[in-house]
């Protein structure tokens, strides 16, 4: 990963974590549940999720209790705003977001001092059978303050009245236990620690639950398309719920997707696309298995694109210039059929969300897309990090430049 870091691909935007913070961290997966870290220093994205402390427990997401209950953690106003690098839900990050804008002067407030522990409660206590994440709707967020601070503050406030009240004042004792609150915690007199609970609507979204599932949900039906056979084998069983049910491997699903609206495509003008360039070059670099020079001049060099192009086999040839191919027997007669001569990967890669939809959609139609067919490293990169960052792990070095140019180029 050391190319991606250098070129700040790769989860540039942690959050360091040292000192006092460490120790109201460990205080929060306590309250939530969880062992401490035994780590001194470690970063933390927008969720309060940290790769090192993922790492060292072994558990990518160490911040669920089970699939259905997942936490958060706030130790610092700085987390408003950062990405949310391992998300469980599509809309994990949104959340966030929610929250800092219902709540970002009094996390302002209490991160001073304090740390916030969040609770996202589905009514969903634990998941058993698969079509369980239709149960997915009002997701309702709970705060809980480290050392229960807002507890304390209510003790103050009543300490406070009775030493005003009649001659206390004179009160040894109740002086003692004021200077005592105060040294511990500070005057909470007038601080702003109250959280109230707030609620967020899901609509269509992917959970990692079950293997990987996507909900499609403000569609003619809803859709429910999972990533795991095994998973997908036992929801097809389920005769109580009207929905419709793929695995995204499928080839009816894309068929069903095209015809509920939800994506579409169109050669003509995607061949005319940086995009389409992307994705052909990708796919030509797929086919070579001997390089002797560097993909990125491979890619970009005309001269060497066509002495390697001319090297493939030819049905490997054949599968790089399918579109081309295609469209070119489209112009003699309408008889072909896309399926008989463009590559089926690379044709479900040209695919796109429908113009019709709704942008809170989109993002979520791209991450299924890619999912379908990765052969847009650039869209892979902005939709799927996760599988973006296992798939680099298999390219070759001289591939591994290539995309990373074309991603930084992109950004």
């Amino acid at each position: 990963m050391d190319k991606l870091k250098q070129a700040n691909l790769y989860r540039s935007e942690l959050i360091p974590i040292s000192g006092k913070l460490v120790e109201r961290y460990n205080k929060c997966l306590v309250k939530l549940g969880f062992l401490p870290t035994k780590l001194t220093t470690f970063s933390i994205d927008g969720k309060g999720w940290s790769p090192e402390i993922a790492e060292e427990k072994q558990n990518l997401h160490y911040l669920n209790n089970g699939e259905a209950n997942m936490h958060a953690i706030i130790i610092s106003p700085l987390q408003k705003g950062k990405p949310v690098y391992v998300p469980f839900h599509t809309f994990d990050r949104e959340m966030m977001q929610h929250v800092f804008r219902t709540h970002e002067a009094k996390i302002n407030n209490i991160t001073r001092d304090s740390a916030i522990c969040l609770d996202f409660d589905q009514n969903i206590d634990a998941f058993y059978e698969p079509l369980d994440v239709l149960k997915y709707d009002v997701v309702t967020i709970n705060f809980h303050l480290i050392d229960n601070l807002d507890t304390i503050q209510k003790d103050q406030l009543e300490l406070v009245a009775k030493f005003k009240h009649g001659n206390n004042f004179i009160d040894e004792d109740i002086h003692a236990q004021l200077l005592e609150s105060a040294k511990k915690y500070g005057d909470l007199r007038t601080r702003d620690l109250k959280l109230h609970e707030i609620q967020f609507t899901t609509s269509s979204f992917y959970t990692k639950a079950f293997g990987g599932v996507y909900v499609l949900r403000d569609f003619i039906k809803e859709i429910v398309v999972f990533e795991d056979k095994k998973w997908h084998k036992e929801a097809i069983k389920d005769t109580t719920h009207d929905v419709l049910i793929y695995h995204i491997s499928q080839p009816e699903l894309m068929d069903k997707l095209r015809d509920h609206i939800i994506i579409e495509y169109d050669l003509e003008k995607e061949i005319k696309t940086p995009r389409y360039e992307r994705i052909k070059k990708f796919v030509f670099a797929e086919a070579i298995k001997e390089a002797q020079h560097p993909f990125t001049n491979i890619l970009n060099d005309k001269v060497l694109y066509k002495s390697y192009l001319n090297k493939l086999n030819i049905e490997s040839r054949k599968r790089v210039m399918s579109v081309e191919r295609y469209l070119e027997k489209l112009e003699v007669s309408n008889e072909f059929k896309i399926a008989d001569i463009v590559d089926v990967k690379f044709f479900e890669a040209l695919h796109k969300p429908h113009s019709s939809l709704h942008a809170k959609h989109q993002d979520l139609i791209w991450k299924l897309l890619i999912n379908v067919s990765a052969k847009d490293v650039l869209f892979l990169y902005w939709y799927d990090k996760e599988q973006f960052y296992k798939t680099y792990e298999t390219w070759n070095d001289s591939l591994k430049d290539w995309v990373i140019e074309e991603i930084s180029n992109n950004i």
